[in-house]
């Protein structure tokens, strides 16, 4: 496994081999799950020092599918707030190791704009040198959000309907700069 101080240097995401994904359990019942096309990200990687550490993710909220156009229209619309809020923001504060591949990373997340902080559990999955693109490292993560906490409801409805507790999953592969 490569060690910390090999993956110092700055990166950015790869969104061919990206996902950002989530799950919400509807009806009690059934989930729904979903992703977002559309995102760009970057981090600084401090192998050394990982105070030092950052990260910062931007996903356009209109790129959310769920292979139902109607329930997309319906997220976008009266959900995410698409024309008012545009982006779904993620700012790093902290990275914390937990064991040699698990990490810890704090920060704000902004969504129809309004800020928590949350912490999202990493797992470091691989690295390797890629020929066509240079160093490459994949990371795969999650956490699970209450929607109520950044206002993303539709009415009393969606409240009893859909569940509050909303799964992110990520799977990010990230290059870094040369």
């Amino acid at each position: 496994m490569t060690t910390l101080s090999e993956l110092t240097g700055d990166y950015v995401l790869d969104p061919t081999r990206t996902r950002i994904g989530f799950v919400a359990r509807h009806a009690m019942a059934t989930r729904v799950r979903g992703q977002f096309e559309e995102f760009e990200g970057s981090a600084h990687i401090d192998g050394e020092d990982l105070s030092k550490c950052s990260a910062r993710l931007t996903i356009q909220a209109k790129s959310i599918q769920t292979r139902n156009q109607q329930r997309d229209d319906q997220l976008c619309g009266t959900f995410l707030d698409v024309d008012d809020h545009p982006a779904l923001i993620f700012t790093s504060t902290k990275v914390q190791q937990l064991a040699d591949t698990g990490f810890k990373v704090t920060g704000d997340l902004t969504i129809r704009g309004v800020t928590k902080p949350v912490t999202v559990d990493f797992e470091l999955t691989g690295a390797e040198n890629d020929p066509r693109v240079g160093f490459r490292v994949g990371l795969k993560g999650g956490i699970t959000i209450n929607r109520n906490d950044w206002g993303v409801n539709w009415n009393a409805a969606t409240r009893i309907l859909v569940s509050p507790k909303v799964t992110l999953e990520l799977d990010i592969a990230a290059i870094r700069r040369t």
